[in-house]
């Protein structure tokens, strides 16, 4: 009986094991979901980044304490070639919209190896060419203030503040997109373009005073800089305005 009953146990032992007849083998990875894993690790990543950071002043207004809107910006940041902490200074919430900022477009043509450069810019007109890599044919862009009158575009504050840096962004946009549209990656307008305005933080509006704050004496207001405009709940913050020009002004309009 024992005899048997080891013979019994060896042939178990040996006999290959069978799997369920609805049971299939795990498919092998494909690039495809090699490349999908691994940018589910960097987005994994980017939002414990984000959270760090997403109440810090490095964040622009739109996006402040927003750690998922930070995410997607770092992200689509990185497959432009921009580092998290310059993202976060050439990317725009626009109307929902993300876009880059007239020197960011510019910067991610250039580091790709495209040409672009200024021909002329000045209050009434703005003119710039590009040609891509390897490239001999130029392409050139104008804008003019014609042309943007005959959009409507004259009648927004910006416009009628910094002329020759609407211009400039405009003209950014649509050489950008002649010359380089695979470099942009779904963002091919300006910020300056959606919104109607040079870059700058948005300051969140202030609350109502009460009567105590009314009957307590002010303390005098800072020199006028010319950049504070009103939109919508906020207004612009005069400092990130007097830093968005891309070029330096012409000395007539000083």
């Amino acid at each position: 009986m024992s005899n048997e009953i080891a013979t019994r146990d060896e042939q178990q032992a040996v006999a290959p094991t069978q799997q369920p007849a609805n049971t299939l083998p795990a498919p092998a990875p494909t690039e495809g979901t090699t490349a999908l894993a691994a940018w589910a690790q960097e987005a994994d990543l980017a939002y414990q980044m984000a959270q760090k950071l997403a109440n810090t002043s490095f964040v622009p207004a739109t996006l402040r304490g927003k750690p998922g809107d930070i995410t997607a910006a770092i992200l689509a940041g990185s497959e432009l070639g921009l580092k998290p902490m310059a993202t976060l200074k050439s990317i725009d919430v626009i109307q929902g919209t993300p876009a880059l900022r007239a020197h960011a477009m510019r910067a991610v043509v250039q580091q790709q190896g495209h040409e672009i450069e200024l021909v002329e810019s000045t209050p009434q007109r703005c003119v710039l060419r590009g040609r891509r890599k390897d490239s001999d044919n130029w392409q050139t862009v104008q804008w003019d203030i014609q042309r943007a009158a005959l959009m409507k575009l004259t009648e927004k504050a910006e416009w009628k503040k910094q002329p020759q840096t609407m211009l400039v962004a405009r003209a950014t946009g649509e050489l950008c997109r002649l010359i380089a549209s695979d470099a942009l990656h779904g963002m091919p307008y300006v910020a300056e373009e959606l919104g109607g305005i040079t870059h700058a933080e948005v300051v969140p509006a202030k609350a109502p005073l009460s009567v105590a704050a009314l009957a307590t004496p002010q303390p005098a207001p800072a020199a006028e800089t010319g950049y504070s405009v009103q939109v919508g709940n906020g207004e612009w913050d005069a400092d990130a305005a007097d830093d968005s020009t891309d070029w330096e002004p012409d000395p007539a309009q000083q």
